[in-house]
């Protein structure tokens, strides 16, 4: 889930606590490109060394705990260091194989695994989501008629076409969150009680399902469970839960050993990264990793590491091949990564449209398809973040990719923001704006 633009907009409190830094370099799965890239500009040391004095700053002045960066560059890292704490509690030091709550980092695994069923040909993104979970065949839009007195009642209407596999995968399904908004369907979301009991996926999206839709399909991006109803549907077209066949035909195969719904392994626990008490927050439903839960929340749920996402992204930069495996065809990464909902679509974007004024949006992504203002940023990037403050970019141009992992949710939008803008001014695209 978001709470920010994935460009990032500063957000609030300071935490009154300097902490020592403690760096760690090295170690950082090495992958080798599978195709020859176009000369990109390189990072200077000197770029790297005012970047990494950012994040130092960051720890030392107690706004973050610690953090991890590994900026990765046809094919290999070219840098990759943590800093400060992987916990303020235990004091124990950022290492590389800290692991994270990743949050809606974990949307754009989703979207790869039902995509991966689209290769197989047993899944369509035309298919109406109700040939898959019956539940939704009986969807209907909230059209909210509220009257003066402030009362919010809800006039259901039909849907004028089924939502599809392709409107979860783009967020145009009108499934929505509960945090953000006032609209009387955003309420509903938010109820606690469709996060009650310990339900499975399936239940869960039966719940969404009769729930009243905040608009029809294909009208309006709209954040919300789209993608935990994609891993309900990517469980009945395999056969396994989300979590076996991610781990199946994803995990296992890329070498992604700390990826997971939970901590299952209880030596891996001591590793789980912790935050400030200001920012000890759960997302709804999302519970503590060390806890199991029948939920798998394709959409926010996953744990991992700086290494095990950087492999994941790799195969994706490589147009979905790694270590000679193809993982995605080359036409579908392509699919994914282009903005599927460009002005000729009629879809709206509203004052919630999290990808921001210069973006479009893929199949699972926020895809750059215009410069920010002052700015030579190159088109095609695609993205997300995390609740958590982890965030990720991929920049095809520059044959690069680079994933940020930090436990501060109240700081990461503007981190976010700074990193980036010091990375692409360091390669000769844009003007500093922090």
């Amino acid at each position: 889930m978001k709470r920010w633009r994935t460009d990032g907009f500063a957000q609030r409190c300071l935490v009154a606590a300097a902490l020592a830094v403690a760096p760690v370099t090295g170690g950082a799965h090495e992958v080798c490109a599978q195709s020859q890239a176009p000369p990109a500009p390189t990072f200077s040391r000197a770029a790297l060394d005012r970047i990494a004095d950012t994040i130092r700053d960051e720890v030392a002045t107690g706004k973050i705990p610690g953090a991890i960066l590994l900026i990765q560059q046809h094919g290999k890292p070219v840098y990759f260091e943590s800093f400060g704490l992987r916990d303020p509690e235990t004091r124990q030091p950022m290492t590389p194989d800290t692991i994270f709550q990743i949050y809606s980092m974990s949307k754009a695994v989703t979207s790869v695994a039902a995509m991966m069923l689209v290769d197989d040909g047993k899944l369509s993104l035309d298919d109406p989501v109700s040939k898959y979970i019956r539940s939704f065949a009986d969807a209907k839009v909230g059209v909210d008629i509220s009257d003066e007195a402030g009362k919010y009642p809800l006039k259901l209407e039909p849907l004028k076409r089924p939502i599809t596999i392709r409107d979860l995968l783009r967020h145009t399904s009108g499934i929505t969150y509960g945090f953000f908004g006032e609209a009387a369907v955003t309420k509903l979301y938010g109820n606690p009680q469709l996060y009650a009991g310990d339900f499975d996926n399936a239940e869960f999206a039966d719940r969404i399902a009769i729930l009243p839709l905040a608009d029809q399909p294909a009208t309006r991006w709209n954040y919300g469970h789209s993608t935990d109803v994609l891993g309900r549907v990517v469980e009945v077209v395999s056969g396994q839960t989300l979590f076996q066949f991610e781990k199946q035909r994803l995990f296992d195969p890329l070498g992604m050993t700390d990826t997971e719904y939970h901590v299952a392994d209880e030596a891996k626990r001591p590793r789980i990264a912790g935050a400030f008490p200001v920012d000890r927050f759960r997302v709804a439903g999302v519970r503590d990793p060390t806890l199991p839960r029948r939920w798998e929340s394709g959409g926010a749920g996953l744990v991992s590491t700086a290494g095990d996402y950087a492999r994941f992204l790799q195969m994706l930069l490589n147009g979905g091949r790694l270590d000679g495996k193809q993982y995605l065809k080359p036409e579908t990464v392509a699919l994914m990564t282009s903005d599927q909902i460009g002005p000729e679509t009629g879809i709206i974007h509203d004052p919630f449209y999290f990808p921001g004024p210069s973006s479009g949006f893929g199949l699972g992504f926020a895809v750059r398809t215009s410069p920010p203002p002052n700015t030579t940023w190159p088109l095609g990037e695609y993205r997300w973040d995390g609740a958590g403050g982890s965030f990720y970019f991929v920049d095809p141009v520059d044959d690069m990719l680079v994933v940020f992992m930090v436990a501060a949710p109240t700081q990461g939008g503007r981190i976010q923001l700074t990193l980036k803008t010091m990375m692409y001014e360091a390669l000769g695209k844009g003007l500093r704006k922090d």
